[in-house]
């Protein structure tokens, strides 16, 4: 799939798409597919245009940034973003990129991901970690944060205390536990003043849901 989605890298989606999954998975996760690529391309692409940086590097970097899958509930989780960058080097490597453009792919990658805690060094790096954190914010983040709850069988919330007031938040066991612990934290940690604004909106709509869902329940 090479629409305009991922404009203006068509060429270069064709080459590198084969590599962005781990298809011996046997059990692609519906909220790190091909349509979640191209809306960090989408996000990427924006910031880019005001932050500036390579923009190859930063393609290639968004490709590929989950190209080995990790469940969420993996003890390897926090290793999933160090595992793509080594298997991203290989595959530029293969296609002829320079080792400093394969370094700096490398090094996006890494960096992008929450649990790692690896700190962004370079633009590029910090712009894909606006862009992919973006898309854990707003209506998009909660569809995938109860998406992925359902995947491993994790109930909506508590019902003897949804909102964690008398025993610790825990959101291995509960999906409500999540925005807490994680999704809305995201929006204070943004690396580019483009990625801020754009998160600073998905942040009130995070929070408007969260206040909608608990009026209902």
């Amino acid at each position: 799939m090479t629409s305009t989605a991922f404009a203006p890298f068509e060429d270069l989606a064709r080459t590198l798409l084969p590599h962005a999954f781990s298809h011996d998975s046997g059990n692609l996760d519906g909220s790190h597919d091909t349509s979640h690529l191209q809306r960090v391309w989408k996000n990427a692409s924006a910031i880019q245009a005001e932050e500036g940086g390579d923009a190859h590097v930063l393609f290639a970097a968004t490709l590929l940034h989950d190209c080995v899958t990790v469940e969420k509930n993996s003890p390897l989780r926090a290793q999933a973003s160090r595992l793509s960058a080594e298997k991203a080097a290989r595959v530029l490597t293969t296609s002829g990129w320079s080792d400093a453009r394969i370094a700096a792919v490398s090094h996006a990658i890494e960096a992008h991901s929450f649990s790692a805690g690896v700190a962004p060094r370079s633009v590029e790096a910090r712009t894909l970690q606006d862009a992919d954190r973006l898309d854990a914010l707003g209506m998009l983040g909660v569809a995938r944060c109860f998406y992925v709850a359902g995947r491993l069988g994790r109930p909506l919330y508590d019902p003897a205390d949804p909102h964690a007031t008398h025993r610790p938040l825990d959101d291995t066991r509960y999906t409500l536990d999540h925005f807490h612990t994680k999704l809305l934290k995201l929006s204070s940690g943004f690396q580019t003043s483009a990625g801020a604004r754009m998160a600073a909106l998905r942040h009130a709509r995070l929070q408007r849901f969260l206040d909608e869902f608990a009026d209902e329940i």
